[in-house]
């Protein structure tokens, strides 16, 4: 699983379920401290997952142009 799609897939998912939490923190509790805490690492699995499912089809791109 060195792959930088599974990678990105496993932080996407991840992303999704700490914006699950922010909502679920959100409509219990209101805005607190955790409720900002997930949001903020939904947005750095999010932004990581994309960059990595991008750079999978960049490294693809560039293996294919060489052969």
């Amino acid at each position: 699983m060195r792959s930088p799609l599974a990678h990105g897939v496993i932080y996407l998912l991840l992303g999704i379920a700490f914006t699950y939490f922010a909502i679920n923190s959100v409509n219990t509790s209101g805005w607190g401290l955790f409720a900002y805490l997930f949001i903020a690492l939904a947005t750095f699995d999010i932004g990581s997952g994309l960059r990595m499912i991008l750079l999978h089809f960049k490294i693809k791109k560039h293996i294919k142009e060489k052969k």
